[in-house]
């Protein structure tokens, strides 16, 4: 199964469903996956290390929640599994996507706490403890810069962001970058090529 066109919002990719597992934290998830999508073939490496080396909230863990580029829905579906009293916001540009997401959320019993909308539907007032993205490091420099000034000023002031960038996609030129908007940029593990960013502090302005 490819991931083509996976940053569209209609992928024009005929659609092709299966089912992939992994584990995380001691958790089994079994997810629907489609052609269309990013990286429906197996659980992303990058996904696998960002949920394996960054700070999973824990069960006591309230507020809200962000999956940047939600794609079929793994981040969110751990986050809300981890974190019971927390609400999940999943959102991704590809129609194919969110509908995968919302169907597995239902499926393990996560849909009261997992939202799932395109971008724009998301409320201006909600603002996020915890940002997690693996982001779409294929759509370019320019449009990633304009993707995190667009989301990570929303945390909340003492909130965290949580990336994985692969290194040879420019994950150290993203660390500089943050750096340079003022934002507190914490490089928490290297593995497998890809970089895991902790960002906070949020700047007055960016």
């Amino acid at each position: 199964m490819t991931a083509d066109h996976y940053f569209s919002a209609d992928p024009d990719a005929p659609l092709r469903r299966a089912e992939i597992e992994f584990s995380v934290a001691g958790r089994n998830y079994r997810l629907a996956v489609a052609s269309g999508v990013f990286s429906a073939g197996r659980l992303d490496p990058g996904t696998a290390v960002l949920l394996r080396k960054a700070g999973l909230p824990g069960a006591a863990v309230e507020g809200n929640f962000l999956d940047l580029g939600c794609g079929y829905g793994p981040i969110a579906c751990v986050l809300a599994s981890e974190a019971p009293l927390a609400t999940v916001y999943a959102i991704d540009v590809n129609s194919r996507a969110r509908d995968l997401t919302d169907e597995n959320a239902t499926t393990l019993g996560l849909a009261d706490r997992v939202r799932v909308s395109a971008p724009d539907d998301v409320p201006d007032d909600v603002t996020f403890d915890q940002i997690w993205s693996n982001p779409p490091t294929h759509v370019g420099k320019a449009e990633l810069h304009v993707l995190m000034d667009r989301w990570l000023p929303r945390l909340a002031p003492d909130g965290v962001a949580w990336l994985v960038i692969n290194r040879n996609l420019g994950g150290d030129s993203l660390h500089t970058w943050l750096t340079g908007r003022g934002w507190q940029v914490e490089r928490i593990a290297s593995q497998q090529g890809f970089r895991v960013l902790r960002v906070t502090g949020k700047p007055a302005a960016v």
